[in-house]
Formats: structure tokens, sequence, C-alpha cells
């Protein structure tokens, strides 16, 4: 009954050809690189870029944006490894079961439960905003009562999107990224418009200077508002210059988090040993070259301080006079942003699928229907939590929460890869992390690093959210979980037992 007793990798492996917890192997390699870049470029493009840039680093915010890629680069590269080695469904979870134990798993799962739900929710609020935006340009009024508002309302259209894209989610993984394929297409026309449209109102003395000098940080972030970092090391809260960059990196982080969704996909993936690394190093290498080239655009058309935080990219072109280019961008945020949230659904329904399989949780919840290859109950459920939290809740404000939860997944992910090469150096890996242990001992450091640079407050929230976990796994998923009962399991899985 020990809290780190491990789930083998053959046992991992055997647990997918479970009959009632079985999903289709349909996705290639362009299907995993696109819904890796459906879920990338969304939030982070559309709102988080503005914001950082005006309240962080200035034009600087490229370096931001630059770092934020290199650590998500290295842990890509664990990811990678991790995905052909175990390419079944529950991305970190998983990957943690077969290396650091079944508390470690517990707690990650419950993490990326925490990541992928509010993230959902966060991106649902920003993509109503959007919506409602859009119909106004249109001259369309949306009654106030029923749109996105501070505090606590009801937003109906939050509710109606993710109400719809829960129950495509719930039909079929293939039919969900067709339609992901169109929107994702419309996506980066747009994306690639505001580069090319918006370098010919490129005035350089924008960009002066570049790295803005360090200022006092705004008032509100002291106390639990300041960045742990600073509480620890007793420097002053400030805004731009270095530690302007650092803190825009911990920021915009959340414009990158996707690429380890595609890992949650293993398990429905054609060639997963191939396919998989192709998607996750794919679709973010793509989505670095874009986010970099719309920043410096954004940042060369305003002053840093002139660009708004909310709608950064349609109200710079309402700057120069192109108030045609912004009903077009709007509209293109909210077919950006309506993948984001499909994706997020998407991961977080693996990743308790999972979970549910290994009996960590209810096993009910997770069977799969035999027509549509999905766990529908659990699609079901996970999207009206996702609605209720997106339409009723003022949850825009916690978006660091999701940041903080991606970041301590890949900082267990890093450290899993140089022990999994050490117990079990006789695994096939299609694909190897290069420069083992440094490389991912790197990731975990760097990882580390930015979620230092979050809010005391961010911490304290996510504390309460894991203690919340590890009641949950001590009353019911120790008890209950396949490594403690050995109920159910198949021919192959007992097989597969060390």
């Amino acid at each position: 009954m020990s809290v780190f007793r491990t789930k083998s990798v053959e046992q991992s492996l055997a647990a997918a050809d479970e009959a009632d917890h079985h999903l289709k192997r349909r996705l290639s390699a362009l299907d995993l690189t696109v819904f890796g870049i459906g879920v990338i470029i969304g939030a982070g493009i559309f709102t988080v870029t503005g914001r950082a840039a005006q309240q962080y680093a200035g034009p600087s915010v490229v370096y931001s944006f630059i770092l934020g890629a290199v650590v998500c680069g290295l842990a890509a590269l664990c990811y990678a490894e991790f995905a052909s080695t175990v390419p079944v469904s529950g991305s970190a979870y998983t990957f943690s079961y077969a290396t650091l134990g079944e508390i470690v798993a517990w707690a990650i799962g419950w993490d990326l439960l925490l990541e992928l739900m509010l993230g959902a929710s966060v991106v649902a609020q920003g993509w109503s905003t959007y919506f409602v935006t859009l119909l106004d340009q249109l001259g369309i009024t949306w009654p106030a009562s029923l749109g996105p508002a501070d505090g606590w309302h009801f937003d109906l259209p939050a509710f109606v999107l993710v109400a719809g894209l829960t129950l495509l989610v719930a039909k079929g993984i293939k039919e969900s990224l067709r339609v992901n394929l169109v929107l994702v297409a419309i996506k980066l026309f747009i994306v690639l418009f505001v580069i090319i449209a918006g370098i010919g109102f490129i005035n350089r003395d924008n960009w002066t200077p570049f790295i803005p000098p360090s200022a006092p940080g705004a008032k509100g972030s002291e106390g639990i508002h300041a960045p742990v970092l600073q509480l620890i090391t007793g420097v002053t809260p400030a805004t731009f210059g270095v530690l302007g960059i650092m803190s825009a990196a911990a920021l915009v982080f959340f414009a990158y988090i996707g690429f380890d969704v595609v890992a949650t996909t293993a398990e429905e993936a054609k060639n997963p040993q191939r396919d998989l690394p192709r998607g996750i190093i794919g679709s973010l290498v793509i989505c670095t070259i874009l986010y970099v080239a719309v920043s410096l655009v954004i940042t060369g058309m305003q002053k840093y301080s002139e660009i708004d935080p909310k709608a950064a990219l349609a109200n710079a072109f309402v700057a120069v006079g192109k108030d045609g280019y912004a009903t077009l961008i709007s509209a293109g945020a909210v077919a950006g942003l309506t993948t984001v949230v499909m994706t997020l659904i998407i991961g977080a329904t693996r990743v308790t699928f999972a979970m549910s399989r290994d009996r960590l949780l209810p096993p009910g919840l997770g069977v799969t229907n035999p027509n549509t290859g999905t766990p529908v109950k659990l699609t079901l459920i996970i999207g009206a939590a996702v609605a209720v939290a997106a339409s009723i809740t003022p949850i825009g404000t916690l978006e660091e929460m999701v940041n903080i939860g991606t970041l301590a997944a890949f900082v267990l992910v890093s450290l899993a890869v140089p022990i999994l090469r050490k117990k079990r150096p006789d695994l096939k890996r299609s694909f190897k992390v290069p420069g083992n242990p440094w490389v991912p001992w790197l990731s975990a450091a760097m990882c580390f690093y930015l979620i230092l640079n979050l809010s005391l407050e961010t911490w304290l929230r996510f504390i309460v959210w894991m203690v919340l976990g590890f009641v949950i796994y001590f009353l019911y998923s120790r008890q209950h979980s396949r490594l403690a009962t050995g109920d159910k399991w198949t021919e192959a899985e007992r097989d597969a037992v060390p």
C-alpha cells in the first residue's frame, strides 16, 4: 500500500486494450500538429501579448516570448520522449505513474485537471469578450446582462460556446479535429494578416527604448500580490527592465500551454512513436515564430504604454485608422479562441479518463462509448463544470493558476526522464532527449524559476487546490486504485506485472 508504488510501462500499454476503456487510434502527425497549434495560438496571442507589453516589458516582450519558448522547448523534448515511449492517454500523469509513484501521479493528474479546466474557462470568457466586441463592430447590440462583465454574472455566450464544444468532443475526436482544422486555418490566416498588414504601420521610434528602464511595481503588487522570488530575495517589486522581462515571461507562458495537451491524445495516434514528437515539437516551433513576429509588429505599431491590454491586435489597427481590419481580427479571435477551449476540454477528459481507468477515480466515469470511441459521460461532466465556471464566476483573474499548474507538471516530467532512463534502459525509445540528464535537469530548473516569478497569492491558491486533491486521494483513490486491489486487470496487464 505504499503511496510511491509505480505502474509499469508494460501495464500502462496493456491497459489501452481494456474493452470498456479503449480509445480509437485515428490521428496522424498532421492532426497532432494542428491540434497543438489550435490550442497554443489563442488567448496568448490575442490578449496576453498586449498585457505583457503594456504592463511589464514593453517591446522587450519579444525576449519574454523567446524565454518562454526556450523553457517550453526543453520541456517539449521531455514530453516527446515520454509520449513516444509510453503512448497512452494521461500525458504527465501516466509518465509520473511509471517513474515517480502513485501519489505523485495523482498530484500531477489533479494538477493537470486544474490547468486544463481552468484554462478552458478563462479562454471561454475571453472568447465571449471578443464575440460581443465583434457583434458591436457589426452594429449588433448584445444585452449587457447576458454578456461578459466584472464580478458574478451569467455570461450566455461563454456558456453556449462550452456547451456546443462539449457535445462536439463527445461525438468523436476525429470529428472535433475536422472542425479544429478549419478554425485553425482561419486563425493562422488572421495571424499572418496581422504580421503582413502591420509591417507597413511600424514606427521604429516605438521600439525605443527596446528595454524600458526598470520602474517600481504597480500599486497592488506588494505583499501576497508580489512575485515569490522578489519576496524571497527582498528585491523591490519592479516592472520593465530585466525583472519586467522575467515577470512577463511568467505571464506569457500562458500563451504556450497546449503542446503538452498533444501528449494526452497519445492513445489515439495512429503511429505515436513517430508522430507524437513531430506534433509536439512542430506545433511549438511554428507558434514561437508567429508569437515573436506578432509582438514585434504590435509594439512597433503603437507605443507600448498605449497598447490596449485586452484587445491589443484589433485596437492597434484602430489606432492607425484601419477599423475594418480590427473587425476582421476580432472575427479571427472568435475562431481562434474556439479551438483553444475545445482542445483544453479534450485534454481534461483524456487525463481524467486515464485516472478513471486506473481506478483513482470511479471507473464508471471513463467507460467509452462503442460508437463514438470517446468517454461520453466524463466529457459531459467536464464540459458542464467548465460551462458553469466560465459563465457565472469571475474566473478571468485566475489565469496565473493555469501557469503554475502547467509549470509544476513540466518540472516533474523533466525530472522523470532521467529516472526512467536509469530504471528502464531496456525500453524502446523512438525519440530521446539529447544531453540526458543535463537537459531535463535544466528544463526542471527553468520551469521552477518561472514558478518563482508568479505571485504569492497564486502559490497559496495552488496549495489549497493540491491539499484538496490529497484529501480525495487518501479518502478514496489510495484504497481503490488498481495497484491496491488488482481488480479487473486484463490478461495482458496481469502478464505485465513486474
